[in-house]
């Protein structure tokens, strides 16, 4: 019988958008153990996973090379068949070419691409292309011979018992905001939050997620805002939590970030604000009832890269600023 591991230690958004591998193993071998590897911090998000039996977690803090040595090895022992890595560092690719698998399978950018069985080009589609390739497309470009060519979508499985610890928040209609962003430059300024904020529908209470460390923000934009019923959850629900919570949400706005995935994985309607990055690198919502926004003129010099950076490169921050409320409140007419 076939054992799975699949490898993904980057951030929140990578790791969910890789749990379509795993409903796609899971599709064709039922009956196969399935296991994943994660950076510490993140292995909240897979709690609960029907189709996983076994989560490796690797503590990329203190001890980070011994940890990895040690991790490579206690995985060596488990004698995987197949070992799909769709993350592009060394120490991934490291983990797979001492897993001893029979099968390895990943991108030809990762240093240690020479010793997998299956390569695949990594290929980011350009910034204005008609028909862009999604990351979940690009991730199951990796097992469509064991498997086939239509990708799944991710998916998140919140317990009952999350669902029952943000169900006191589901009293009336809601509007969740995922305010943060790592980076400024895919970050919607907080002045632009705040005035959405104060337009939406009055009767609909307005949630502000994020981790501990975006309270300050939300704090900010609670404290600036006129709309008399907005709170912050930054900081209180789990990742599984704040998935639940989104799922019955009547809008959920966030940037090019975690909690888009989070969206995409729970069929959740979201409104994703697209600042200094652009849809087409493969990172766009995956549902019907999802919609991006951005600013509707090509800028010269958008997209300024992959990621994002610490500040705008050219000083004007337009991709931000020029983006308006009535792109932002496009699904209220539905409302009214």
């Amino acid at each position: 019988m076939p054992k799975f591991l699949i490898i993904q230690t980057a951030f929140i958004g990578d790791v969910v958008l890789a749990t379509a591998l795993v409903e796609k193993v899971h599709k064709y071998y039922p009956g196969s153990p399935i296991d994943f590897l994660i950076r510490k911090g993140n292995e909240g998000l897979l709690l609960n996973h029907p189709y996983l039996s076994k989560v490796w977690v690797w503590d990329k803090g203190k001890d980070k090379n011994k940890n990895l040595f040690r991790l490579a090895a206690d995985i060596r022992k488990e004698k995987y068949s197949h070992v799909i890595n769709p993350h592009r560092f060394g120490s991934s690719g490291f983990i797979t070419w001492l897993s001893g698998a029979r099968n390895k399978m990943g991108f030809d950018k990762n240093p240690f691409s020479f010793c997998y069985t299956k390569k695949v080009k990594h290929v980011i589609s350009a910034p204005y292309a008609t028909q862009p390739v999604h990351e979940t497309e690009r991730n199951q470009a990796l097992i469509t011979d064991i498997t086939s060519k239509n990708a799944l979508f991710p998916k998140l499985y919140p317990s009952t018992a999350d669902y029952q610890k943000v169900k006191p928040f589901q009293v009336i209609p809601y509007i969740c905001i995922a305010p943060s962003s790592v980076w400024f430059t895919k970050q919607f300024p907080k002045e632009k939050w705040i005035s959405m904020i104060d337009v939406l529908p009055a009767g609909h209470k307005i949630y502000l997620l994020g981790g501990p460390g975006d309270t300050p923000l939300a704090e900010e934009i609670m404290q600036a805002a006129t709309h008399n019923n907005v709170e912050s959850l930054c900081g209180k629900l789990s990742f599984l939590q704040s998935a639940a919570l989104m799922q019955g949400a009547a809008m959920n706005y966030v940037n090019d970030s975690g909690p888009l995935h989070f969206a995409s994985a729970m069929d959740a309607p979201v409104t994703a604000v697209f600042c200094s990055t652009v849809p087409a690198f493969g990172f766009g919502p995956l549902r019907n009832n999802g919609k991006v926004v951005e600013i509707q003129e090509r800028l010269y010099c958008r997209p300024c890269g992959l990621h994002g950076h610490k500040a705008c490169p050219e000083g004007h921050f337009r991709c931000a600023l020029d983006i308006t409320n009535i792109q932002l409140l496009w699904w209220t007419s539905k409302l009214i």
